[in-house]
């Protein structure tokens, strides 16, 4: 009986070691994968306590896998927002070393989004002032460097906010403010041109106010001061209406596409106002050609389509020696396009200025523009007129080859009239 029970208890024994390794050895497979899959029929089949054993781990594995899962999903959907976010993300250890980045960061700094994780920070961005920042450890403000592309020609500024969490490690935000600081800086230098051009014709006409007061002039010289006087007044009224054009065009809806003018009629009243300037500018006059090509309408607003194109003629004449020839031409491309040309044998631009042109109150020479009367305007509003008609500006200069201005509407804003007649 005895020998009975031990042959039996180590039998026991022996199957039960049997079952509890198979079930070790499942466990061991089963954990050693990083994304465990549990389908139906690989658990191993074990009889009594060691089945209900595995099917209740299986269960367990099953629910910690699915929480794994959606885990990891709600990770990658912040991980993909971070990558859209239009500002970029650095996240920092406790060492300042990079745990990972968006691609706009990586843009920023110039960093590789794989190859320079775990790098320091400070080895990849040796701005001093990043660095001091970094070194005084006051992130209650942002602070300002220059990007990754940033150029003496055209700078890049970047503003960089670090901010604590979870101990010591550190969040890094970096926005590029390039176009803000250039909206600043275009800002001061607009008060600063419009404060400049209206104090010098008032400080004249003040000037010749208080000498007619005080002076007893003859009659020569009193007309000879109203008339400066005039001339200084124009000069202001001009300044004004350039700016309220500005303001209006900024302010205003887009035109549409109802309104249709002829180019023809346009023609006519630049050639006006050309040959009238003409003859004040120029006492010998210009040779000025208006070819208006064939009769074609634009859609857009005849106020402003006059303003852009008068203002391109007009500074031809202001700016091309007497004597000079002046080509103005209204042609129709062969993929529908409608192109406004001035072309003028004058002194010519130098390349570097011709990104700044349509800027306001800019001037390549600017004693030149004041001998002439121009208020640095022009430009700015034929471009404002031509984003706001879908048109083009292009400008081609060489220094001592004149200059040609151009305007290309697109074809849906143009149509010959020959087509109308057919219709």
């Amino acid at each position: 009986m005895a020998w009975g029970l031990l042959v039996g208890a180590a039998v026991w024994q022996l199957i039960d070691s049997f079952y509890a390794r198979r079930l070790l050895a499942w466990l061991r497979s089963e954990q050693s994968n990083e994304t465990p899959v549990l389908m139906a029929g690989v658990q191993p089949n074990l009889p009594g306590v060691w089945g209900d054993a595995a099917d209740r781990i299986r269960r367990l594995l099953k629910n910690s896998h699915q929480h794994y899962s959606e885990s990891q999903a709600r990770l990658d959907e912040f991980l993909a927002a971070l990558q859209a976010s239009p500002n970029g993300v650095v996240l920092l250890d406790d060492e300042g070393r990079i745990e990972w980045c968006n691609q706009t960061a990586a843009q920023h700094f110039g960093f590789d989004a794989r190859r320079d994780l775990q790098q320091h920070i400070a080895n990849l961005v040796r701005d001093p002032a990043f660095n001091a920042y970094m070194a005084t450890a006051n992130f209650s403000h942002e602070v300002v460097i220059p990007g990754n592309f940033s150029t003496p020609t055209r700078p890049v500024k970047l503003s960089v906010h670090v901010h604590r969490y979870r101990k010591d490690r550190k969040l890094l935000l970096s926005r590029d403010i390039t176009a803000l600081e250039q909206a600043e800086v275009m800002r001061r230098d607009f008060v600063a041109n419009v404060s400049h051009e209206i104090r010098t014709p008032l400080t004249v006409v003040s000037g010749f106010i208080e000498t007619l007061q005080t002076l007893p002039l003859k009659k020569p010289e009193r007309d000879r001061y109203l008339s400066l006087m005039a001339l200084q007044s124009q000069r202001m009224q001009t300044l004004v209406d350039d700016l309220l054009t500005l303001s209006r065009l900024e302010g205003s809806p887009l035109p549409g596409a109802c309104e249709w003018t002829v180019t023809a009629s346009l023609f006519a009243q630049c050639e006006q106002e050309a040959r009238a300037l003409s003859s004040v500018v120029a006492p010998q006059g210009h040779e000025l050609v208006f070819d208006s090509g064939p009769d074609c309408e634009i859609a857009g607003l005849r106020r402003e389509l006059c303003s852009a194109l008068s203002n391109l003629v007009n500074n031809a004449v202001r700016y091309t020696p007497g004597g000079g020839l002046i080509q103005v031409h209204w042609t129709m491309l062969d993929d529908g396009r409608g192109k406004f040309s001035v072309r003028d044998s004058g002194p010519g631009i130098a390349a570097e200025h011709l990104p700044r042109l349509t800027e306001r109150f800019y001037r390549v020479d600017r004693s030149r523009s004041r001998e002439t009367g121009g208020t640095g305007l022009g430009l700015a509003i034929v471009k404002h007129v031509a984003q706001r008609h879908g048109a083009e500006l292009v400008i081609e200069s060489h220094v001592g080859h004149g200059s040609c201005f151009c305007i290309i509407f697109p074809a849906g804003r143009v149509r010959q009239q020959t087509q109308l007649v057919l219709q």
